[in-house]
């Protein structure tokens, strides 16, 4: 039987379409009230009105306006559960020595400090609570090799370590969790060839629903890959995972 998130309030960034959109509608398809948030007005009001889910338009980048984002959801939904961190944008474009580097620091501060503003948002309600979890969208970018460009694969790495790191901060009070979705074809791949490895898109959206079941509570802080990573055998072998440092992006010799 598919995890029954009933009841649950979920607030996903980077919702209005792609990746964040789907996992909008996975988890209101489990049951849970979701507030779907990103900068454009009129791409999460769409999905909200297709799972009956609150829109909001927001910059994860503005701290006041993440503040808000928080406070709207709970005055409408109720206490936030779970927090997906997905909002992010991709590389630079063109190349690193000769974009403006505004534009380069903008790619880390959508994809780094949004997740970050998000996390310090919602985090002292779930500690006052005793409940609720945090998944961030993170990328193999982080770690694998043949990027040419800086900013996105800066980010992401940033990004995964930040959600180990918050995870051992948090540990046995809120879960964190970061994950890859794999190449999912999103507008923000552009014209990529279609015989690249797609990673089918639903697979992240039914890796989220797991993550906020509470099933896999033991797997906080290990890197979680979509598509390669079988998360039901990750949850039978959390033990084994945890005693030799397994799903972790580590420097071996």
């Amino acid at each position: 039987m598919a995890d029954d998130l009933h009841g649950q309030v979920a607030l996903v960034t980077g919702g209005g379409r792609g990746i964040g959109a789907n996992i909008a509608r996975e988890l209101a398809e489990a049951g849970a009230r979701v507030a779907i948030a990103a900068r454009t007005q009129s791409q999460v009001e769409e999905v909200a009105r297709q799972i009956d889910g609150l829109a909001l338009e927001v910059d994860v980048t503005d701290r006041g306006a993440v503040s808000r984002m928080v406070i709207e959801t709970e005055r409408n939904l109720g206490p936030i559960q779970l927090l997906v961190a997905n909002a992010g944008i991709g590389n630079q474009d063109g190349a690193t020595w000769e974009v403006d580097p505004a534009d380069w620091w903008r790619v880390l501060e959508v994809n780094v400090l949004g997740v970050h503003l998000s996390c310090r948002a919602v985090i002292p309600g779930m500690l006052e609570r005793g409940n609720g979890r945090i998944v961030i969208t993170g990328s193999g970018a982080a770690y694998l090799p043949g990027s040419d460009h800086t900013a996105y694969p800066a980010s992401k790495a940033a990004v995964c370590r930040y959600g180990e790191t918050l995870a051992n901060e948090l540990e046995e009070r809120i879960p964190v969790f970061f994950f890859s979705p794999g190449l999912v074809r999103t507008d923000m791949l552009g014209d990529a060839p279609d015989d690249l490895p797609w990673t089918p898109p639903e697979l992240a959206p039914r890796l989220v629903r797991v993550l906020a079941s509470g099933r896999a509570d033991a797997l906080a802080g290990r890197y979680i890959h979509a598509e390669h990573d079988d998360i039901e055998d990750l949850i039978r072998r959390a033990d084994e995972i945890q005693e030799n440092d397994l799903n972790a992006i580590r420097l071996r010799r």
